[in-house]
């Protein structure tokens, strides 16, 4: 049986100087899912321009139902300005006013919410009080609560960001996120000792912190697991992150053991690496190749 996912937060265009690509974690996230063949939502916003129109299209491609995909007359479709002229430095600009800072709290919400298996959010999707009320309602529900947390200054706040961590059961962060928050608590020590500050501080029932090229641990009632990850040739690195969680999040639904869901996770993030886009379509073979390494 699939499982019910509902993700929620922005949706935009990642605009580099030669091109456009659909973006946004959340709606990566949820194509993603979406392959793995779990049943998703998707809760976002975007304007009523062709920009709203062709991200339609292309998550229409997916199978993806825009059901709650709500559309905005005042607020632009949301892009990101991307600068890679130094590849060892990329420069994002979040564009703001965005039509996914505006998504309202609808009639149905609530229950599809409670109804789901899991909850998936960013910190980022918080950026706008609009956006963010409407989150904050969402996380009352007892349904599992995933939060990618995703540090984009001048984006995020330690107030709010400890508002949605106390809301939260999983939590997905960088290597550098950790050490980020760690500073703001003034936890000292080993990564392990500081994860289980964090675990304790916030009632959090697991930790999953990824390490780039290194894998990814997670972190669960005072153990540590490590995977030390999978060696590809990297075509493109955006959107492996999101294929990480995708993969983790569906993996951990079906009651996998630990080890197990960090090596399906760790699998779907090096193969989406090898491709190029943040939403490639999937072939279980090059997965499958991957994984025997």
């Amino acid at each position: 049986m699939s499982k019910k996912i509902i993700c929620f937060g922005e949706i935009l265009w990642d605009v580099f100087p030669r091109e456009r690509v659909p973006g946004g974690a959340p709606m990566n996230v949820a194509l993603h899912l979406s392959q793995l063949k779990a049943e998703v939502s998707l809760i976002s916003r975007i304007g009523n321009d062709q920009e709203g129109k062709d991200l339609l299209e292309f998550i229409h491609g997916f199978g993806l139902s825009p059901d709650h995909i709500q559309r905005d007359t005042d607020h632009p479709t949301g892009k990101v300005l991307v600068d890679d002229s130094n590849r060892e430095n990329i420069v994002y600009e979040i564009v703001k006013p965005a039509a996914w800072d505006r998504i309202d709290f609808m009639p149905g919400h609530r229950e599809m919410t409670d109804q789901a298996d899991a909850f998936i959010y960013g910190s980022l999707s918080a950026r706008d009080k609009h956006s963010r009320d409407t989150l904050l309602k969402l996380l009352e529900t007892p349904t599992l609560k995933v939060m990618d947390v995703n540090l984009r200054p001048p984006f995020y706040r330690f107030e709010l960001l400890e508002k949605l961590l106390l809301r939260t059961d999983i939590l997905k962060i960088n290597e550098e996120e950790l050490y980020t928050l760690a500073d703001f608590h003034r936890f000292s020590g080993e990564r392990e000792g500081l994860l289980q500050k964090l675990t304790e501080l916030y009632d959090l029932h697991l930790i999953c912190v990824t390490l780039g090229k290194n894998g990814a641990l997670v972190y669960h009632e005072e153990e540590t697991f490590v995977h030390p990850g999978y060696k590809v040739e990297v075509n493109d690195t955006v959107g492996s992150g999101d294929a990480f969680l995708a993969a983790f999040v569906h993996s951990y639904l079906l009651d996998k053991p630990l080890e197990h869901i960090l090596d399906d996770a760790c699998a779907l993030g090096a193969w989406v690496a090898t491709q190029k886009g943040g939403t490639p379509r999937y072939d279980q073979e090059g997965i499958d190749r991957i994984k025997a390494q």
